[in-house]
Formats: C-alpha cells, structure tokens, sequence
C-alpha cells in the first residue's frame, strides 16, 4: 500500500488535484444531500452533483494511473489530460452553480442564460471526448510491459469513449409532459423524474440512456481490473497472451453489452423489465462470450499439448 501510495504522489498533478477537489465535493455534496431539503426532478438536488463528483474522482484516478504506465513521458498525453481536467471543472462548476440557483444544469433552456450554461457544458464534453482520444491514441501506440493490461487499458479508453457517444441521444429525447424550455432527457417514453432505483434513480417506468452511459464509462475499471484479476488468480496457469485474448473478448462483450442496454433504453424499456428480443439479445450476446473465451482456453491448452510432445 504504501508503494501503492508513494507511486501515485508522481501521478499526473492536475489529475491527482482534480481527484482531491472532487473527494471534497463529494463529501459537500452529501451533506447537502441530508441537509438541503430541496427536490428537483424528483430527487435531493444535491445528488447529481455527488453523483458527478464521485463519477470524476474515479475517472481522475483511472487516467492517472494509466499514464503512469508509459514507458517515458508524452506530452501530448499529458496536455490532453490536463485539458480534460479543465473540461472537467468548467462541467462541475455550472452543475454547483445551477444546484446553488435551485434549477437543472442539463437540458435546460427555460431561460437565455440556462441554455447558453448546458451549450458550455456540451462543448466541454465534446473536448473532453476529444482530449480522451489523444490519450487512446498514445496508449494504443506505445508497448506496455504487461500485454494483458496493455489491452485492457486501450479497450477500457476505446469502450469508454463508446459510453460517452452512447451518452448523446439524450439531447434528441422529448418525452410527453416535459415543461417547456427543456430540450433532451435521460428517460426515453416517460418523463425525467419520476420512479427511479434507489441512488442512482434510473427509470423504472421506461428506457433510460444512463444506463449504457454509466456502463461503458466504468469500462475504464472494469476491463483493467479483468486483467488484474486474470494475472491474480490465474497468472501461474495461463500465460500472457492466452490471459490477453481473454482481455480481448472481455472487451468485445463489454462494448456489446453498452450497445445492449443502449438499445434497450432507446426502445422505452426500464432496466429492469425487458422483453423478450432484449432477454434474446442478451443471451446471445453471453453465449458469444462464452464461445469466445472456450476457444481461447481450448487454443492455449492445444498449443501446450504441442510444446509437451515437441
């Protein structure tokens, strides 16, 4: 831990400062939770921007410790980073401002300076999403030590930047019963704010697109975090290229699950009651995965037999 700690004081700075200022925030905005009694869109004001908060503080971290796994230094991901932290703040910034005015920071236009807020807010993610393909593009054109987690950081950036695309229907949804003035919406065939899952106050009523945009950003942990856990407990039995084939497919079936439950939402559906072509869709997409990764583990130990009889 303390190796851990002391590796993370090199981290990128503006990253590392981006992540304490929005560990702060977060706490901030807990207690506003608790203590603000104040509702919009039928939840605490105070918990999108926790939510928010929480969401870049894992982001920072991810992207700090993958650049720190370049073999040397590249500017060019270092100033994407940076930008990104800048788009970051200027994204929080108008979500604190708008909680604090008692009004919604997406999707609002009521008024001339609501919608001139939400159009900074769609330039920032539209140069963040720039800044994170800089980073995609370095990552991918320098070897790291590990394959397997070479791979599961370039797919973890590349998946992520599908969570963020998926993430832009939301501008185009008009649901019946919006007040007038809001342009775009989270839920697809009902309106924002009505019955959620506890926290995260997904749609139980009809589609969401956060989820597949929730989904997809966390690609960032999850598929590195495969690979930690294949080298972990399986690192003596498999060898490096068999555990980055499985990275591979872990990969595929994650991007195919962000598309899955993007679908989903699209088609009105809650989460957590999908039909049967979306439960179809579903089981191929696992019967795929489970193919996939057979063959992989099928290829390695036919490729072992070959070495023991040579």
């Amino acid at each position: 831990m303390t190796t851990v700690r002391n590796r993370a004081a090199g981290w990128h700075r503006p990253l590392m400062l981006l992540v304490s200022a929005m560990a702060v925030l977060t706490v901030v905005a807990a207690v506003g939770v608790v203590a603000d009694p104040r509702v919009l869109t039928g939840a605490p004001i105070w918990l999108k921007p926790m939510k928010f908060a929480i969401s870049f503080v894992l982001y920072g971290v991810t992207l700090a410790w993958m650049l720190s796994l370049l073999p040397r230094r590249s500017r060019a991901a270092e100033r994407a980073a940076t930008l990104i932290v800048a788009m970051a703040v200027a994204e929080m910034a108008i979500i604190v401002g708008q909680v604090l005015r008692g009004t919604t920071s997406h999707f609002n236009g009521t008024t001339t300076l609501d919608g001139m807020l939400f159009s900074v807010m769609g330039a920032a993610i539209i140069v963040l999403f720039a800044a994170q393909l800089v980073l995609a593009v370095v990552l991918s054109r320098r070897s790291l030590a590990d394959r397997a987690g070479g791979y599961a950081v370039r797919l973890g950036l590349a998946v992520s930047l599908l969570g963020m695309l998926v993430a832009f229907p939301m501008v185009a949804q008009q649901p019946a019963g919006a007040p007038a003035g809001v342009g775009g919406a989270h839920s697809v065939g009902v309106p924002d704010g009505g019955p959620g899952l506890p926290l995260l106050g997904w749609s139980t009523t009809g589609g969401d697109l956060r989820v597949g945009h929730f989904v997809g950003m966390h690609a960032l942990q999850a598929l590195p975090l495969l690979a930690i856990l294949l080298d972990r407990f399986l690192g003596t039995r498999l060898d490096e290229l068999t555990r980055a084939r499985l990275v591979l497919v872990g990969g595929a079936a994650y991007a195919g699950l962000t598309l899955l439950l993007t679908a989903q939402a699209l088609r009105g559906q809650p989460l957590l009651a999908p039909d049967a072509l979306t439960l179809a869709a579903a089981g191929v997409l696992v019967v795929a995965t489970a193919a996939a990764s057979a063959l992989v583990l099928a290829r390695r130990a036919r490729n072992a037999g070959v070495v023991l009889v040579g």
